[in-house]
C-alpha cells in the first residue's frame, strides 16, 4: 500500500506528524509513505525510515514570484513528480486550502478532517473522506488519530515514538566535547521572544555551572542576537549556520535544551532531548513540545495565554536590572520565567 502524506509547513508541524508516521509502519508493514513538504523542511522526513520518496514543494518562494515559477516551469515540475504515482490512500494531515489544493492535484483516494475540526473548513472541499478529531486535543495526537482512523488501525496513545533514525543525523562535524546545552532563542512572533538580556544571564548561569552554551541561529537578526547573549562569555559559543540535519546532530549530542516556542523546539522533543520551553502568549496544552523529557513554564500573567502575534497589555509595565542596566521585560508575561527559576527547572530536569 502506497500513501501520500501532504504536510508542507511549518518545522513544528511537519515534526509533529512522525509519530503517526511511526504508528503506521508499526501497525501495517504493508505501508509506504511519500511525502509532500516545504523544500526547507525536506530534510525532516527523510530521517524516518517508513518514508521513501521526499515530493518538496517551494509554495512560501513562488508566491514572491508567481510569474517567474511559471516561466521556468517549477511547478509544471513539481506537478509531475506528484502525480508521477497513483497513491492508495492521500492524507491532508495540515487541513489548510494549500494543502487541500495539493492533495486533489496528486493521484489518490484524499482523505482529511471534517470541517468542524479544521483550521480552514474550505478545505474539506478537496476530500473524498473525512473523520472528526477534537480541537481539545494535542496537535500530535489528532494527527495521529486522522491516521490510525483513515489506515484502520490502533495505536498505544501512552507511547510516542517520533521514529528517527538518529544514524541519519549523525555528524562528526559536529562534535562537542564536555557538557553543553543549546539555546533555541528565535522564534517568529514577536511576542513569543524571551528578553535577550534574560537569555545573557542565563548563559552565565549555565557556563558557571560549568556547561558550554551553543547557540543556533537562521536569519542575520538571530545572528545578532546570538553574538549579544555570547558577549564576553569564552564558554558561549555562536555556531556557524546550520542545516536542519546539523543542527538535529548539535541537539542529539546535547545534555539538553532551554527553547522558546519555536519549531526547533519540537525538534529537540523529537529527539527526546530534556527540553525547557518558555511560553507566554501561546497554548503549550494545543501546541506545545510532545513527549519524554519535556517541561513547559507557563505565563503567571492573568492575560496569558493570548494567542495574539501583537501584545495588548495594558497593566504596569515590569522592569528588570542586569549588568547594571535596566530593561523592559517585554512581552511582561515572561517575567514569571526568570533565568534563575528557568535554570533551577531545567538542572531538575536533568535530575529526573
Amino acid at each position: 500500500m502506497r500513501v501520500l502524506i501532504v504536510k508542507v509547513s511549518s518545522l513544528g508541524d511537519v515534526i509533529h506528524t512522525l509519530p503517526a508516521v511511526t504508528d503506521a509502519h508499526r501497525a501495517r508493514n504493508d505501508i509506504t509513505f511519500d511525502w509532500v513538504v516545504e523544500e526547507n523542511f525536506e530534510e525532516v522526513p527523510r530521517w524516518h525510515p517508513a518514508v521513501e520518496n521526499v515530493i518538496p514543494i517551494a509554495l512560501r518562494r513562488w508566491r514572491r514570484n508567481i510569474f517567474k515559477t511559471y516561466l521556468n516551469n517549477e511547478f509544471r515540475t513539481f506537478k509531475r513528480s506528484l502525480q508521477g504515482v497513483h497513491y492508495d490512500l492521500v492524507i491532508d494531515a495540515q487541513g489548510l486550502i494549500k494543502s487541500g489544493v495539493i492533495s486533489r492535484l496528486s493521484r489518490g483516494l484524499t482523505i482529511g478532517l471534517s470541517n468542524r475540526t479544521i483550521r480552514e473548513p474550505m478545505a474539506t472541499l478537496f476530500y473524498n473522506k473525512v473523520y472528526s478529531v477534537p480541537w481539545t486535543e494535542h496537535a500530535v495526537d489528532r494527527v495521529r488519530q486522522l491516521f490510525s482512523r483513515a489506515l484502520q488501525y490502533e495505536y498505544d496513545p501512552e507511547l510516542t515514538d517520533y521514529g528517527i533514525d538518529t544514524s541519519r543525523i549523525s555528524s562528526t562535524n559536529s562534535t562537542v566535547d564536555g557538557k553543553h546545552v543549546i539555546f533555541l532563542h528565535g522564534t517568529t512572533w514577536q511576542t513569543k521572544h524571551w528578553p535577550e538580556n534574560y537569555w545573557r544571564q542565563l548563559a552565565h548561569i549555565a557556563t558557571n555551572a560549568g556547561y558550554r552554551v551553543l547557540l543556533p541561529w537562521g536569519n542575520q537578526e538571530e545572528k545578532q542576537r546570538a553574538e549579544f547573549i555570547a558577549a564576553g562569555n569564552t564558554m558561549v559559543n555562536v555556531l556557524d549556520k546550520q542545516s536542519l540535519t546539523g543542527l538535529a546532530s548539535y541537539i542529539q549530542q546535547s545534555n539538553g535544551v532551554i527553547a522558546v516556542d519555536t519549531g526547533l523546539g519540537h525538534l529537540a522533543a523529537a529527539l527526546a532531548k530534556p527540553t525547557v520551553s518558555l511560553y507566554g502568549p501561546t497554548n503549550p496544552g494545543l501546541s506545545g513540545t510532545f513527549g519524554d523529557n519535556q517541561l513547559h513554564l507557563d505565563s503567571s500573567l492573568n492575560c496569558a495565554p493570548c494567542v495574539k502575534k501583537t501584545c495588548s497589555y495594558s497593566g504596569p509595565g515590569v522592569t528588570e536590572e542586569y549588568e547594571g542596566q535596566s530593561f523592559a521585560v517585554t512581552p511582561p508575561c515572561f517575567a514569571s520565567h526568570s533565568p534563575g527559576r528557568v535554570w533551577q527547572q531545567f538542572e531538575k530536569l536533568l535530575e529526573d
